[in-house]
């Protein structure tokens, strides 16, 4: 599914955190969201997934407008992973895997024995089978977002949202929770701190800062230091892993106060250009 996104301007009160951005999320593709902490990254899945209303702009599901279709509509083609899960509720991993199937539940319904056969997948390919009658009070951070995981795909949508999906992960969940998500073919947005893991999983990136777009492209092209220096105030090189011969990135400080001042600088010129 095609994510269309036009003239999109968010605020909260009197701070304006997205301003006129424009972007299209070609179908089938995992793009990753990167930027330093308040760039707009979880205001723009906060936007798309309905979460947040727009001030102006439109965001497109397939050149459907999604704040004129009905939420289980919405439900049905668009599931999210937020990067805060709810804490305080008493039910079992499986009870809350199962609310992904509440979109296509008739009111008195009930749960069928697709819906088990399809939850039940979900936590499989979220590696949480065993987890299925603990109580989600009980778990781990980490725990609760491969859960959550599963509850997204329990929803069988076309469109997938990961706000930070890798937070609370240990290093070989976070691999194995993006090769997931990478084989499930949907269209995938994913905001993501460790630029590693955006160079390797997706199939674009996007850049943002102050809530506009600094650059959007493969990550060969877009993860350079040319282009994150500005933003992130570090100087990234890359270099060849040793064991996989993958490009890997490393960073270092900026050493000179007047090179983030030159930096600072130029970017605000080509802002203005």
């Amino acid at each position: 599914m095609k994510i269309d996104i036009q003239a999109l301007r968010v605020r909260t009160g009197d701070r304006l955190l997205i301003d006129g951005l424009d972007l299209i999320i070609e179908e089938g593709s995992l793009v990753g969201l990167v930027g330093p902490n308040g760039s707009g990254k979880s205001t723009l899945i906060k936007a798309i997934s309905r979460v947040l209303r727009p001030e102006s702009g439109r965001v497109l599901l397939n050149g459907w407008d999604i704040l004129e279709q009905p939420g289980k509509s919405v439900a049905r083609q668009l599931a999210v992973v937020a990067q805060e899960s709810p804490s305080e509720i008493e039910m079992t991993v499986s009870e809350m895997v199962m609310l992904g199937r509440l979109p296509y539940q008739r009111q008195l319904g009930g749960t069928s024995r697709e819906d088990l056969t399809i939850a039940y997948a979900a936590m499989e390919e979220a590696g949480v089978v065993h987890l299925a009658a603990r109580s989600w009070q009980t778990l781990s951070g980490g725990e609760k977002q491969r859960a959550l995981l599963a509850r997204a795909l329990t929803q069988q949508s076309a469109v997938l949202l990961l706000d930070e999906p890798t937070n609370h992960l240990d290093i070989r969940h976070q691999l194995e929770l993006l090769t997931r998500v990478r084989r499930l073919g949907a269209t995938t947005i994913a905001a993501l701190h460790d630029l590693n893991l955006a160079a390797r999983y997706c199939d674009k990136v996007i850049v943002l800062s102050e809530g506009a777009i600094v650059a959007y492209g493969r990550p060969d092209v877009v993860l350079t230091d040319k282009v994150l220096a500005p933003v992130f105030r570090v100087h990234i090189d890359s270099v060849t892993h040793p064991r996989t011969g993958e490009t890997q990135l490393v960073f270092s400080p900026m050493s000179k106060t007047s090179e983030v001042l030159n930096l600072s600088s130029h970017r605000n010129l080509e802002k203005s250009s």
